[in-house]
């Protein structure tokens, strides 16, 4: 009888680990790899805010410039290592544009971080002081990201 109910135990524990795996992509670098997609979109989103009221797209707004500015700060300072495994790079998954040398030159790609993190906390400090603030702000952010995006990602074909 025990060895009847740890069988079912152990097969059921199997069952649920590959339904798991299955329902998760499989891949051994999926998850990092949706995490950082994840994080590239909120910068996304909150920049897509800040850069619509910079072009006059959208009225400026001090409050919610000062919310996305501060989500783009909060973003910048999190600690991504889990993010990047090495092998969760373009050449080994077709659903990232990572390139492999990020993993060669990491000391670099802190470098470029930390010039992220710089930029998007002047933003923050800028950005509900006025259009014409927020606007002298939002080009060291664009900088910071597009200095990672050409050196590290692949381009877009």
């Amino acid at each position: 009888m025990i060895r009847k109910l740890t069988a079912a135990a152990v097969g059921l524990a199997l069952a649920s680990s590959a339904v798991f795996a299955a329902s998760h992509g499989g891949g051994p670098f999926d998850a990092a790899i949706k995490a950082r997609q994840a994080h590239m979109q909120l910068y996304a989103h909150n920049l897509g805010i800040l850069g619509g009221m910079a072009k006059g797209a959208m009225d400026y707004n001090a409050d919610l410039a000062t919310v996305a500015a501060t989500n783009l700060a909060t973003l910048a300072t999190l600690n991504q290592m889990t993010y990047w495994p090495e092998g969760s790079d373009s050449f080994d998954n077709e659903n990232t544009a990572a390139l492999p040398k990020i993993w060669d030159n990491f000391p670099d790609v802190a470098k470029k971080g930390q010039a992220l993190a710089e930029a998007t906390a002047a933003m923050q400090a800028a950005a509900g002081n006025g259009l014409d603030a927020l606007r002298a702000a939002i080009g060291p952010v664009g900088e910071a990201c597009g200095a990672c995006h050409k050196a590290y990602r692949k381009p877009k074909e």
